[in-house]
């Protein structure tokens, strides 16, 4: 795709494989895939490669590289601030970069098996004034930074490289994938001061909390909507494919459940007291991180494919007493969501730049900042 006319995402989780092919020229002639759903993690590189042939079979080209968006329960989240005197005169960009380039150092050192997939200055303070984003022309004695980075292990990332290179293809951007979603669903809740997105995937649980619309903290929980699969299966005896059937049918096939004579309250039992069991730990860590006296200061929107064992009618069954809103995610939705992310559309994220560029000064080199 020398060409450039199409951009392709590739979302990969551990159940199942999304993509997406972004016509520049027009919208109306985007692409999206999705695989079969997998309980078998073996059978990711084979999903990918299907995947790819259909790609490449529909737009009559060889596809040569992605961006990537993946999450997992051992990616973290590193929270540092950091000060530097300055003479007073006016503030220059270098002075930042210099900054960052510091901190990020420091985080790559205490944290070696870690790659960092997204850098995000929270805030500017400048002479003791907070800024959301790096103001002009300004005076300074004295700057902090508080950054935010979220880093994946270098390990899970060479994994995804090499399935991808073995069809030849490089991987351009990384992209967690809660934290894309979250940061692009913020805008339909402008209004709300504190907001949580809890996005329950397979085997984890991401939470991102925005206060004033800005992003304050992102925490991992591993635990997921696998886990509730593994419940059932535990309860009534049956092996892991079965119990996922049960999961998905219990509010959609009823006929199915009086078939296999199991009764639809008890498997409701089971999956909201996991369910149940995931909200409470969202909102444990909500609390703590937001010093909060009552979560009733934060509303809770819920995503991901393990979000879909309930629906809002559910929502007055779960024994819960804080207010949680469910979003209803296509496919198409995540990857116009994670677009805006790679082009830049979250002014207050340090980007770095994209390999194949032309020739750059030296901190040009090292980042560019939307401002």
């Amino acid at each position: 795709m020398k060409n450039k006319i199409f951009e392709v995402y590739f979302d990969c989780g551990l159940s199942k494989v999304r993509a997406s092919v972004f016509n520049k020229d027009s919208s109306k002639n985007n692409l999206y895939y999705e695989s079969n759903f997998f309980f078998d993690h073996s059978h990711l590189e084979a999903e990918i490669q299907k995947i790819i042939s259909l790609i490449e079979k529909d737009n009559k080209e060889y596809l040569d590289e992605i961006n990537l968006m993946i999450d997992s329960p051992k990616m973290l989240s590193v929270g540092i601030s950091i000060s530097k005197k300055l003479d007073g005169s006016k503030l220059q960009k270098k002075d930042i970069q210099f900054l960052i380039q510091d901190v990020k150092q420091q985080v790559l050192r205490n944290y070696s098996e870690q790659n960092i997939i997204h850098i995000i200055v929270k805030s500017y303070k400048i002479d003791g004034r907070a800024y959301t984003y790096l103001p002009d022309g300004m005076d300074c004695k004295l700057i902090s930074l508080d950054i935010l980075f979220i880093c994946m292990p270098k390990e899970i990332i060479e994994y995804y490289k090499k399935i991808f290179f073995n069809s030849d293809i490089s991987v351009n951007q990384i992209l967690c994938t809660s934290y894309a979603k979250s940061e692009s669903y913020k805008g339909n809740f402008s209004l709300i001061e504190n907001l949580s997105f809890i996005d329950i995937g397979f085997n984890k649980t991401s939470i991102t909390c925005y206060i004033k619309n800005q992003i304050f903290f992102l925490d991992i929980l591993p635990v997921g909507g696998n886990h509730v699969t593994k419940d059932i299966s535990k309860v009534l005896k049956i092996g892991l494919q079965d119990a996922e059937k049960i999961k998905i049918s219990f509010d959609k096939d009823r006929d199915f459940l009086d078939k296999q004579k199991i009764s639809p309250n008890l498997i409701q039992q089971v999956i909201f007291a996991r369910i149940e069991e995931i909200l409470e730990l969202s909102a444990k860590s909500i609390k703590l991180n937001l010093n909060l006296t009552a979560l009733e200061q934060c509303k809770m929107i819920l995503t991901g494919e393990g979000s879909k064992l309930l629906s809002n009618k559910f929502k007055e069954k779960i024994s819960i007493s804080y207010d949680i809103d469910l979003l209803d995610e296509t496919v198409e939705d995540i990857f116009q969501l994670a677009s805006k992310i790679a082009y830049g559309s979250n002014k207050q994220e340090v980007v770095t730049v994209p390999k194949k560029q032309k020739k750059q000064g030296f901190f040009e080199k090292l980042f560019h900042f939307f401002l």
